[in-house]
C-alpha cells in the first residue's frame, strides 16, 4: 500500500483521527528516526484525542447549551456575598455522583444561570449525559403536544444524569400540563437518583401558588429538597451593570 491507499484504508475503517495526520507522523519519523513503537503510540494518541473531541462536542450539542461558560468566567468582586464556596463545590460535580440536586434562588441577574450552566458545561466535559433547559419555554412546549410528544420528551428529561430547569416560574404561573410535568420529572428522577439544578427568582414558599396546587408543591419540594444543596444568589444585577456600561460608552450617551 502507497500512502494515499493506506489513508483510504484508515478512513473506511473510521480511523479519522490517524488518517488526518498520518502524513505528518510518517515525515515526524522520518526526520526524528523514531522506533515504530513510538510512531505507532503517536497516532494512536491522535485518533483517542479526535474521537474524545468528537464525543464532548456531541454532548454538549445535546445538552442544549447555547454557551460555553465556566467559573473562571464570573465576576466575584461585583457581589462578594454571593456563596462561592457553595458554587465551586457544586462545580466539583460530586452532587451528580451522590444522585443529589441543588436549588439556586435568588434575585435576578445576580448569576445564577451563569453557575447553572458552567456546572452543566463541566458535567459534559466530565463524561456526563445532560440536558439543560429554560424551564417555562420547554413547559410550554410540553404543554403545547400531543401525548406522543409529551411522552417523548418526559422521556428526554427523565433519563440524562443531570438536568438542569433554568429560570423555573419566570413568568409566574405555569399551565396545569406543565405543573404535572414538573412533578413527573422530580419524581421519577428521584427514584433513579439522578440530579437536578433548580434555579428560580421565586422563593420555595410561594411555588404552591405558581403551581396551583399546595400539595403537589409539597410533594415537588420534598423529593427535590431531600438531597439538595441551597444556594441563595442575592446582590446587585451583573446585566443591570453591563447595560450601564453600554450605555456610558455609547456615541449617543455622548
Amino acid at each position: 500500500m502507497n500512502l494515499a491507499e493506506i489513508e483510504r484504508a484508515l478512513r473506511e475503517l473510521r480511523l479519522s483521527g490517524i488518517a488526518e495526520t498520518l502524513s505528518t507522523r510518517v515525515m515526524q519519523a522520518q526526520a526524528s528516526q523514531e522506533p515504530f513503537l513510538e510512531t505507532f503510540a503517536a497516532m494512536l494518541q491522535d485518533e483517542l484525542d479526535r474521537r474524545r473531541t468528537r464525543l464532548m462536542e456531541r454532548r454538549y450539542k445535546r445538552s442544549g447549551l447555547d454557551e460555553k461558560v465556566t467559573l473562571a468566567d464570573f465576576d466575584w468582586r461585583f457581589n462578594p456575598k454571593l456563596p462561592r464556596s457553595a458554587c465551586f463545590e457544586l462545580h466539583t460535580l460530586k452532587f451528580i455522583a451522590e444522585g443529589a440536586n441543588a436549588l439556586i434562588v435568588g434575585k435576578p441577574g445576580t448569576g445564577k444561570s451563569h453557575l447553572a450552566k458552567a456546572v452543566a458545561y463541566q458535567a459534559t466535559l466530565a463524561g456526563h449525559d445532560v440536558r439543560y433547559l429554560e424551564a417555562d419555554t420547554e413547559f410550554g412546549r410540553y404543554a403545547l403536544g400531543n401525548a406522543t410528544e409529551r411522552g417523548s420528551l418526559l422521556k428526554e428529561w427523565v433519563q440524562p444524569d443531570l438536568l438542569v430547569l433554568d429560570d423555573l416560574f419566570l413568568a409566574r404561573r405555569i399551565s396545569e400540563h406543565a405543573a404535572e410535568v414538573l412533578q413527573a420529572i422530580v419524581h421519577q428522577r428521584y427514584k433513579l437518583r439522578r440530579s437536578i439544578v433548580v434555579t428560580s427568582n421565586r422563593v420555595v414558599q410561594d411555588w404552591g401558588k405558581y403551581l396551583g396546587d399546595a400539595t403537589m408543591a409539597t410533594t415537588i419540594l420534598d423529593r427535590l429538597m431531600h438531597r439538595c444543596a441551597m444556594l441563595e444568589f442575592e446582590g446587585k444585577s451583573y446585566r443591570l451593570k453591563e447595560a450601564a456600561a453600554r450605555i456610558a460608552i455609547s456615541p449617543e450617551a455622548s
